[in-house]
């Protein structure tokens, strides 16, 4: 059976990003930073070819994909409405306080998508990009918590946050699943121990 291989990319950065906002399923648009970090996303994923760019439908992503395909010289073929981030409900737009914390239930915050549910949405997602894609190179732009946990869940490990417009490079295999070759533009081996 064939590899899939999928770079998974979180957007660039958004004023949210900056002022340590919640975004969630929120349409904040990439800042200038944003744009910058996506441009210079190019450098490292022109190292391989890719046959299909996707993003969620969001704003932020959907223009990160947009800035990378043009300087890959290719263009973005669809926007997934299963890639948009994970909801957080009232606690979006929220910094870190006491209002966010008053929000917080075990394993999130109230009126928010679990991070079970998040991850089940998105690893659904990937596995169809994967099916659908078999054997193909596949560039996602997504969101941060929404790659962490699904990826996470595809690999049987808790990972950390993403970084913005950085290389997750993964590989799909129908039989053996999902490997986890480069995590926040890092080899895994030297960030997560077997």
């Amino acid at each position: 059976m064939p590899l899939t291989t999928f770079a998974l990319v979180r957007h660039g950065q958004t004023e949210w990003n900056a002022q340590r906002r919640l975004q969630g399923s929120t349409d904040i648009p990439l800042n200038d930073v944003g744009r910058g970090q996506a441009r210079d996303a190019v450098a490292v994923l022109s190292g391989y070819e890719w046959d299909v760019v996707v993003s969620s439908p969001l704003s932020r992503a959907a223009e990160t994909a947009e800035l990378i395909a043009a300087g890959l010289g290719l263009s973005v073929d669809r926007h997934v409405p299963e890639l948009t981030e994970r909801r957080f409900g009232p606690a979006e737009g929220l910094q870190a306080g006491p209002e966010l914390d008053a929000l917080r239930i075990p394993g999130g915050f109230q009126g928010a998508e679990s991070e079970e549910e998040a991850a089940s949405r998105g690893l659904a997602a990937l596995e169809a990009l994967a099916e659908e894609f078999r054997g193909r190179r596949v560039l996602v732009v997504a969101h941060g918590t929404l790659l962490r946990v699904s990826l996470g869940r595809a690999i049987g490990r808790t990972l950390e946050s993403i970084d913005n417009a950085v290389l997750n490079l993964a590989h799909h295999h129908a039989i053996d699943g999902w490997q986890l070759e480069y995590f926040n533009g890092e080899p895994v081996l030297a960030i997560i121990p077997g």
